[in-house]
């Protein structure tokens, strides 16, 4: 097809980089190519009608003979044909290709969040990416809509779209369900009957969601970090949270066992903060550092490998001579939080605990906060009493939406995203996989992991069939990041039979 010519790998070694640069024909213009399987029936993905184009964007070449080529394709807003009066949005992936790479063996990794794009392709020269190439896989990485160069959603475009109810109503079109019917479209356009996915964290989830609506279009599921939990529960965030918050604890603790000295810094900074007028003080960026807000540095420093060096140094840099709170920690704030530049994180982060008609999440980590652990997670008072001060976790609260100033553009839809009661289902019933034909699946759980709960990971696991299941604490939620490559081809291992079961 003419897609396959236009996807061709374009980086032989034999090739020069003349001669590379000649045949990228850079003048030429944009091709848009009709989506065509060679090898599957043409039918209707979705419930919609529309027919969607894959358009060549541009070509990179990366060192270590590694190329990458970037394509869009248009999908329907709605894929299950429920409203949205056929409007589209742009989904933008690229397909990285090795020296060996085959032309029909394909892994698509699918991003943590909710919200985040794809990783950069010149990430592709080591850690996982690398691995998969040697392993001869072509590598996909796909924004998922709304994030990266796929529609992306901002606070301000959201406000152009109406009011808040407007704004929810689209936001319910940017689950694990439309991003596994995305994907569907671009397996189609790529001319391959069956694929691979690599899901960490959120991207596990929608692997999960994939695994159970189109298992014949997968060959291998892995998964690092990424087990949804409670998957028959309409809302199983209250449960998750009850759960984190006690992990949260005690990543705290180790973290003031690691470095005592940071239990007065934390405490200092609470009651200057306390001291200022409304209990606040603006940063550069107009945000509001609050107590409240301060403990947010668990959230980007207690998980994560290295992020307990990263925490103490901000806190150790966090006063001026004089005794202010210095320009360097307030930037350093500033620039920890992503959720002004990626409000879909922010906004639906509950909803992923969420599937058919429920309650609504109704702010589930708020509520488990204030019922459950209001007295060890209130800085105030600690701060007043000279105790320890403990930064909070992977939970979004109400107050996110007053203290980011970003975000307070879309305090009202997170309201009502708060109280929404019906939302897709995300995954069907398992039972559904009771075919020996299942692909595999290999998943990297970590013990101490302080995003996913490792117990309720754990319970999912034992009721999907061909399960093989590296379990470790040497890592963290960020493993993939921290050493991909040694975690790929332990996963890797599992799926092919090089690593045997034990």
């Amino acid at each position: 097809s003419s897609l396959r010519v236009s996807q061709r790998r374009c980086c032989e070694s034999s090739m020069t980089l003349c001669q590379r640069v000649q045949r990228l024909e850079f003048a030429q213009p944009l091709r848009t190519v009709q989506l065509r399987s060679r090898f599957l029936p043409q039918r209707r993905l979705s419930g919609t009608t529309m027919e969607s184009t894959a358009t060549h964007v541009s070509h990179e070449a990366i060192s270590g003979g590694i190329c990458s080529d970037r394509y869009e394709i248009e999908v329907p807003l709605d894929h299950f044909g429920n409203d949205g009066a056929g409007e589209a949005v742009k989904v933008s992936y690229r397909v990285l290709d090795g020296k060996s790479s085959s032309q029909d063996k394909y892994l698509l990794f699918l991003q943590g969040g909710p919200g985040f794009g794809s990783p950069a392709p010149w990430t592709a020269t080591s850690g996982w990416i690398k691995a998969a190439l040697d392993k001869k896989y072509r590598v996909v990485l796909m924004d998922q809509r709304g994030t990266g160069l796929s529609t992306p959603i901002s606070c301000r475009s959201l406000e152009a779209m109406g009011d808040a109810p407007a704004q929810v109503a689209y936001l319910k079109h940017f689950r694990a369900d439309s991003i596994v019917q995305d994907a569907e479209r671009i397996r189609e356009s790529l001319g391959v009957r069956s694929w691979s996915t690599l899901g960490q964290s959120f991207g596990g989830f929608v692997s999960v969601t994939y695994l159970l609506t189109s298992p014949g279009s997968l060959e291998a599921v892995l998964l690092t970090g990424g087990v949804p939990p409670a998957i028959d529960s309409p809302m199983s965030a209250e449960i998750v949270y009850f759960d984190t918050f006690r992990k949260v604890i005690d990543q705290n603790n180790k973290f003031y066992l690691r470095f005592p000295a940071a239990e007065a810094i934390a405490v200092k900074v609470v009651n200057h903060i306390m001291s200022q007028d409304g209990g606040r003080i603006v940063t550069p960026m107009g945000n509001y550092l609050t107590p409240a807000s301060f403990q947010l540095l668990g959230f980007s420093y207690l998980g994560s490998s290295h992020g307990f060096e990263h925490m103490w140094h901000m806190l150790e840099s966090a006063f001026e001579p004089d005794g202010r709170l210095s320009f360097a920690f307030l930037k350093s704030f500033d620039c920890m939080l992503a959720f002004d530049t990626n409000p879909l994180y922010a906004l639906l982060h509950e909803s992923i605990y969420c599937q058919g008609s429920s309650d609504g999440s109704r702010w589930a980590a708020q509520r488990v906060r204030d019922e459950h652990f209001h007295d060890v997670f209130d800085a105030e008072a600690s701060a007043a009493s000279g105790g320890r001060v403990m930064f909070t976790g992977e939970m979004i609260f109400p107050h996110f939406f007053d203290d980011i100033a970003e975000l307070r553009r879309v305090k009202d839809t997170a309201d009502l995203i708060a109280q929404e009661s019906k939302w897709s289902i995300l995954y069907p019933s398992v039972s559904s996989l009771e075919d020996n034909s299942v692909p595999l699946v290999a998943s990297a759980t970590y013990y101490e992991d302080m995003f996913v709960s490792f117990g309720l990971a754990e319970d999912t696991l034992r009721r999907l069939p061909n399960v093989r299941k590296y379990v470790t604490s040497e890592y963290l939620h960020d493993g993939i990041r921290e050493n991909g490559a040694a975690i790929f081809e332990k996963l890797h291992g599992l799926i092919d039979g090089s690593q045997l079961l034990r």
